[in-house]
């Protein structure tokens, strides 16, 4: 990747924020459960932070992904991954879709206050009985009228607390189950849509996590994103940018790890000599090191491509899959060699080993990464 003076401007810009704005509240965000999107989106929309590759007619600033990557590295310097995923949905998970296949009208309603931070988002896909299987959701949006009445259920649904609206996925006919679905904005206070009790979830505590329900939900048809029956194309052209955004994310707060482990290691004695003199300790942080490195080339491999219009199928699988592998990887090392102070709730490595199991898990799990990469590869028949 080559980087510009605008794309180092942006990333002063992230990097600035996050000292000021979100790393000194962190922790008590983590202790709330929850990180005040509202006035925190504002701020980065009055950035124009919200919208970086989004188009200027509806307040973007209408750069590549490579812009978009530059910032999403330095959400990897937030101290809480909860705050960096809100984040994350709202420019790369739950408007990726709206922007490229909404109608003038349902941008200029929705992409709108999303870019400047007027509006929380929130992507509604998974389901109780549907996570990284998205062909197999249940919830349906029947036709009446020149409405949709959608009827079903979402769960581990991030933002969805604060959300004012819903990018939600949903069955639209009897089709196969890769054709009839759809993408539709649901305002969030509608009436049949209801928010369950915040979920206790094992990381990620500063992000409202909720499932949600709709019962008999009415929206105008015209709150479909594109044509319909294409929602399940548009929602994994949505995941590649999710996939992306995540494995672009977590680069800076691994390096963080290390350096950190690096430095207790380093000032930390046992048996007459620092942790960190020990050969099997910084030989395992320079390997660890050299991985992080690793998944950078290939993150910025697949971003390359995916500007120049390619298929990132593949990549965007395999950076995600070894995004996720290496955070496990690389935080229950860096535990490991932090001892009992590492086992303690409150240090920065036991946050990021709780945080970061996630990465194995959302967005697509590594055995579904797998699986797309194996058709890929011409080992598995492609439905």
């Amino acid at each position: 990747m080559k980087w510009t003076d605008e794309h180092e401007s942006i990333r002063e810009t992230a990097a600035k924020f996050v000292d000021n704005e979100i790393n000194p509240y962190v922790d008590q965000w983590e202790d709330d459960g929850i990180f005040p999107a509202h006035e925190l989106f504002k701020k980065l929309g009055d950035l124009g932070m919200l919208g970086i590759n989004k188009p200027e007619k509806y307040g973007g600033l209408g750069l590549d992904y490579s812009y978009s990557i530059v910032f999403a590295e330095e959400m990897g310097r937030v101290k809480a991954a909860g705050v960096s995923t809100g984040i994350g949905v709202q420019t790369d998970m739950a408007t990726p879709a709206l922007a490229k296949f909404g109608s003038e009208e349902l941008c200029q309603q929705y992409l709108v206050p999303a870019i400047s931070g007027d509006a929380v988002f929130s992507i509604a896909v998974s389901e109780p009985s549907a996570g990284s299987d998205v062909a197999s959701i249940k919830t349906i949006a029947k036709k009446n009228g020149d409405d949709y009445v959608i009827n079903g259920s979402k769960m581990w649904i991030t933002n969805s607390i604060q959300a004012d609206y819903f990018c939600v996925l949903a069955n639209t006919s009897d089709d196969p189950q890769h054709k009839n679905k759809s993408l539709i904005i649901v305002p969030s206070d509608t009436k049949g849509v209801s928010v369950s009790e915040p979920l206790k979830k094992l990381g990620l505590h500063s992000s409202d996590t909720a499932q949600i329900f709709f019962d008999n939900v009415k929206v105008p048809q015209k709150n479909r994103i594109g044509d319909e029956g294409k929602g399940f194309i548009y929602q994994m052209i949505q995941f590649q940018e999710e996939r992306l955004f995540a494995a672009a994310a977590a680069l800076k707060g691994y390096e963080s790890i290390i350096q950190e482990t690096i430095a207790y290691t380093k000032q930390r004695e046992t048996f007459g000599k620092p942790i960190l003199d020990n050969q099997v300790v910084h030989y395992r942080l320079a390997e660890l090191q050299t991985e992080v490195e690793l998944l950078r080339a290939l993150t910025y491999s697949a971003v390359e491509e995916y500007i120049e219009g390619k298929d990132v199928l593949t990549k965007a699988s395999m950076v995600k899959l070894k995004s996720g592998r290496l955070g496990r990887e690389l935080t229950d090392a860096c535990l490991q060699f932090w001892g009992g102070m590492g086992f303690m709730w409150e240090s920065s490595v036991a946050r990021s080993y709780r945080d970061t199991r996630l990465g194995s898990i959302g967005g697509g799990s590594d055995e579904v990464m797998l699986g797309i990469i194996s058709k890929q590869m011409g080992m598995l028949d492609k439905d």
